[in-house]
C-alpha cells in the first residue's frame, strides 16, 4: 500500500518531520497527531486532556482500515482533536513502547495486536484500550465514535475510577513483564519440559502448533530439531519435518517468488495475512537451512534458496548493504492480498492449455477460490504430492516438472506487472543483524559466496552507521530516502544482542578480527546498559537514573518470550556464551548463567514461546563442540562440510587460514587452544575437534573427522 501522499504544508500535523514510513503516511490526516515524545505529554498535562495512543505499522492491514474509516474522517478527527491529545507510534520504530502498551491492553481487554488503541491519563498510564475499533458499531465491537466520547467522559466525570484503573494496569505491566522467578533448577530436564509443552500443541495433520491463526515459531522449531539431533527424539524430528513440509506447500509461502507471509488465518496454512516481514523470513531461512543440514532434504534446500532469492531481489540494498524491514499485504484498502492471488481467468490469460492444466492441479487454482472478499481469488498452494498431481493432470513427472517451471515463470512475470505492495526500506539494526547471521549460516551450509559477501557488506554498514564504535548502538541504521528523524532512537537489548551474534558470525565467516573486537565491545556495552547486577537478567531498555521515562516506559521489562522474534534475555545469554568460547572470559559465562537461572521458576509455562530460552540452556549445559579447520582449498572445504553436517546449537565450525595463526590473528581462547596442539607433520590441511576444554588429536581427512564428531556428547560440569 502506498504510504506517501502529496499534502499541502498547511494541512500537515506534527508527524511531518518523522522519518518512519508509518508515521509519514499519517501526515495528511486531520487528526492532530504528535509523535511519541515530551511535547505530547506536556500538552496533555497543560490542557488536562487524556491521550489517545495509536500504535501500528506500515505493513498492518487493519491499521490502514482504521486510518481510512476514522483517522482520515474530518468529523471523527474533530472529536479526537477536541477531547484528546493524539499520539501515533510505529511499533517497528519503537518496540519498547509497543511492548508495554500491548501488555497494558492485554491486561484490560484480553486482546493484543495492531492497531493498538489505548486511552491514557495525561502522564501516559492506560485506563482503557483495545485493538481495531470500527467507525460504527459492528463485528460485535463498539463504534469508535462512541468509545471516544465515553472515554473522554470517564476522564472528566469519573476521574478517580480512571486513575484507579490506570494504577492497577501499570502494576499488572510491572508484574507480567518482569517474569524473573528463580525457583527451579537450571537443567536439561527443564529444556525437555519446554520441548514437551511445544510438542503437546503440535498439529499432526497440518504441521505447526495449535489451530488458527497459525504462526511459524522458528525458535521452537529449532529447539525441536535440537532435541531430534542431540536426544534422538523421534517425535520432535517428525514435528519439525512435517511443519517445514506443510508450511512450504501452503499459501503462507509465496509459491511464485519465495518468502513467507506473516501467518496463516487457518490451520492448514492456506490463507495468510499477506504482509512479509524480514525477521520471519530470516529465521525461517535458518530453519530450512538447519533442516537441510541435518536431513539432506532437497526440498528444504529448495525452499531456503527461494527465500534467499526473494530477499536478494526484493528486500535488500545491493549496493550499500542492508535489509529492508517489511512488505505490505495490500495495494489499497479495497483488496486483500490481490497482488499475490489469482482467479482462474487471470491464470488462463497468462498460461497455455497444458501449463494451465498442470498449474491448476499443482497450485489448486479453481473457479471457487479461497478469499472471502472475492471468492474467485485463489491463494496458490500445493495440495497434492508431486506424483499425485502429475497423475491427476495426466502428465509424466518430467513433463509436469517442465510445465510447472514454465507456468511459474509466466505467472511471476505477469504478477510483476501488477502494482507492487509497499516495501518499507527502513534498515532496523536488530533485524539486519538477524539477517546477517542467517545469511552467514546459509553461506556456510549451502556454499553460497554471494550470501556471505552481502552479509559482510551489511554488517560493515551496520557497524559504520548504527554504532558509535564504543558503547552506543542505535535502533535504526538508516531510513528510506535518506530521511533523518529529529533524534536517533537508542538501541534496545535486542539490537545489542543480535548485533553481537552478527559480529561473532562475521568473524567466523571472514576471519577478520575487527568483527571479533566489535563483539567484545558491544557485549561490554550491553552488560553495562541493560544488565541487572542486583537481581540478574537483562532489562529491555537502557537503565539510567537520570533519564525521564514517559508514560508506561517507567515499567521495567525483562523479556523472556519469543514473540515473534527471539527474546532478548536468552538471545543475550547465548551471545555471551558464544563470546566466552572465543574470549575465555568466565564473567561472560557467569552473567549468561545468572540470566538464564533468573527465569527457571516460570519459563516452563511458556512452552511454544520459550524456544530460544531452551536453546540457550542447551548451549550452556552441553559441552561446547568446536571444530577448527586449518587450511584452504578443496580439502579444507571438504572437512568444513563434514563438520557442518547435522545441526547442533552447541556446535561451532570455523575455518582458519594458516596466515592468521599469528599473535593477535585469532581470538585468545582459540589461540591458547591451538598453542597446545601441534599441527600434523607435512599436513597443509587439518582439523581439530574440541569438546569443552578438551581437544582430540588433529585429523587430516573427512573420515577421521566424522568419527571424532560422532562421539557421544557429555554434559558440562
Amino acid at each position: 500500500m502506498s504510504v506517501e501522499q502529496p499534502t499541502p504544508a498547511a494541512q500537515l500535523n506534527k508527524l511531518e518531520h518523522s522519518a518512519s514510513s508509518y508515521l509519514r503516511s499519517a501526515r495528511h490526516q486531520p487528526v492532530q497527531w504528535h509523535p511519541w515524545g515530551d511535547e505530547a505529554f506536556r500538552r496533555a498535562k497543560a490542557e488536562d486532556k487524556p491521550i489517545l495512543l495509536d500504535i501500528g505499522a506500515v505493513w498492518c492491514h487493519w491499521c490502514h482500515v482504521m486510518d481510512r474509516e476514522s483517522y482520515e474522517d474530518a468529523e471523527m478527527a474533530s472529536v479526537i482533536n477536541e477531547h484528546y491529545i493524539a499520539v501515533k507510534v510505529d511499533r517497528d520504530e519503537r518496540p519498547d513502547v509497543d511492548a508495554r502498551y500491548q501488555a497494558a491492553v492485554s491486561a484490560i481487554s484480553g486482546q493484543g495486536g495492531w492497531p493498538l488503541t489505548a486511552f491514557l491519563t495525561p502522564d501516559g498510564r492506560p485506563y482503557f484500550g483495545g485493538t481495531y475499533f470500527p467507525r460504527e458499531d459492528r463485528y460485535g465491537r463498539p463504534g469508535f465514535g462512541r468509545v471516544l466520547l465515553t472515554m473522554s467522559q470517564v476522564w472528566k466525570d469519573r476521574r478517580d475510577e480512571a486513575n484507579e484503573s490506570a494504577t492497577s494496569v501499570m502494576a499488572a505491566i510491572e508484574h507480567n513483564e518482569s517474569f524473573s522467578s528463580n525457583g527451579g533448577e537450571l537443567s536439561i530436564a527443564l529444556v525437555d519440559t519446554i520441548a514437551g509443552s511445544i510438542l503437546s500443541q503440535f498439529d499432526p495433520r497440518n504441521g505447526g502448533f495449535g489451530s488458527q491463526p497459525k504462526f511459524p515459531h522458528p525458535a521452537a522449531l529449532d529447539l525441536l530439531l535440537e532435541m531430534a539431533m542431540n536426544r534422538d527424539n523421534d517425535q520432535a524430528r517428525d514435528a519439525f519435518i512435517l511443519t517445514l513440509e506443510r508450511m512450504a506447500r501452503g499459501g503462507v509461502y509465496d509459491q511464485l517468488a519465495g518468502g513467507f507471509h506473516r501467518y496463516s488465518v487457518d490451520e492448514r496454512w492456506v490463507v495468510p495475512h499477506f504482509e512479509k516481514m524480514l525477521y520471519d523470513n530470516t529465521e525461517l531461512l535458518r530453519n530450512y537451512v538447519h533442516g537441510f543440514q541435518s536431513f539432506v532434504r532437497e526440498d528444504f534446500q529448495k525452499t531456503a534458496n527461494e527465500i534467499l532469492n526473494w530477499l536478494n531481489t526484493t528486500m535488500t540494498d545491493r549496493d550499500r548493504g542492508g535489509f529492508y524491514g517489511s512488505q505490505d499485504a495490500d495495494i489499497n484498502l479495497d483488496d486483500d492480498g490481490d497482488f499475490f492471488t489469482w482467479t482462474l481467468d487471470e491464470a488462463r490469460e497468462v498460461l497455455d492449455t497444458e501449463e494451465l492444466a498442470a498449474a491448476s492441479i499443482h497450485y489448486d487454482i479453481g473457479e471457487l477460490g479461497d478469499m472471502h472478499h472475492n471468492p474467485a481469488k485463489n491463494v496458490l498452494h500445493v495440495k497434492l504430492a508431486p506424483q499425485e498431481g502429475a497423475s491427476l493432470a495426466g502428465f509424466s513427472m518430467e513433463d509436469m516438472k517442465e510445465l510447472l517451471a514454465s507456468a511459474r515463470r509466466k505467472l511471476l512475470a505477469a504478477r510483476a506487472k501488477r502494482p507492487t505492495p509497499f516495501i518499507d526500506r527502513t534498515l532496523y539494526t536488530g533485524w539486519n543483524a538477524m539477517a546477517v547471521t542467517a545469511y552467514l549460516e546459509t553461506a556456510r551450509v549451502l556454499r553460497d559466496e554471494v550470501a556471505r559477501s552481502f552479509a559482510l557488506l551489511t554488517l560493515r554498514r551496520l557497524l559504520a552507521e548504527a554504532w558509535s564504535g564504543e558503547d552506543l548502538l542505535y535502533h535504526v541504521i538508516a531510513y528510506p530516502d535518506q530521511l533523518n528523524p529529529p533524534a536517533r532512537i537508542h538501541g534496545t537489548l535486542d539490537d545489542y544482542a543480535f548485533t553481537i551474534h552478527a559480529c561473532i558470525d562475521g568473524w567466523f565467516g571472514s576471519g577478520r578480527m575487527e568483527f571479533y573486537h566489535s563483539a567484545v565491545k558491544l557485549a561490554e556495552a550491553m552488560i553495562a546498559k541493560f544488565y541487572d547486577r542486583k537481581s540478574g537478567a537483562f532489562f529491555d531498555t537502557v537503565q539510567s537514573g537520570t533519564a525521564v521515562q514517559l508514560g508506561a516506559m517507567i515499567a521495567q521489562r525483562k523479556p523472556l518470550q519469543d514473540s515473534p522474534t527471539p527474546a532478548g534475555n536468552p538471545t543475550a545469554a547465548s551471545a555471551l556464551l558464544r563470546l566466552e568460547a572465543l574470549t575465555g572470559r568466565d564473567d561472560h559465562r557467569k552473567i549468561a548463567e545468572d540470566t538464564l537461572a533468573s527465569f527457571t521458576g516460570i519459563v516452563g509455562h511458556f512452552g511454544l514461546y520459550a524456544g530460544s530460552y531452551g536453546l540457550a540452556v542447551e548451549r550452556l549445559l552441553l559441552d561446547h563442540i568446536q571444530v577448527i579447520v586449518v587450511g584452504s582449498g578443496p580439502e579444507a572445504a571438504r572437512l568444513e562440510a563434514t563438520a557442518v553436517a547435522r545441526y547442533g546449537v552447541n556446535k561451532t565450525v570455523m575455518r582458519i587460514a594458516p596466515f592468521r595463526l599469528v599473535p593477535g590473528g585469532i581470538p585468545p581462547a582459540l589461540a591458547q587452544m591451538l598453542l597446545n596442539v601441534p599441527a600434523p607433520r607435512e599436513a597443509e590441511v587439518w582439523a581439530l575437534v574440541c569438546r569443552g576444554r578438551t581437544c582430540l588429536p588433529p585429523v587430516t581427512n573427512a573420515e577421521a573427522l566424522l568419527a571424532a564428531l560422532e562421539e557421544e556428547p557429555q554434559s558440562a560440569p
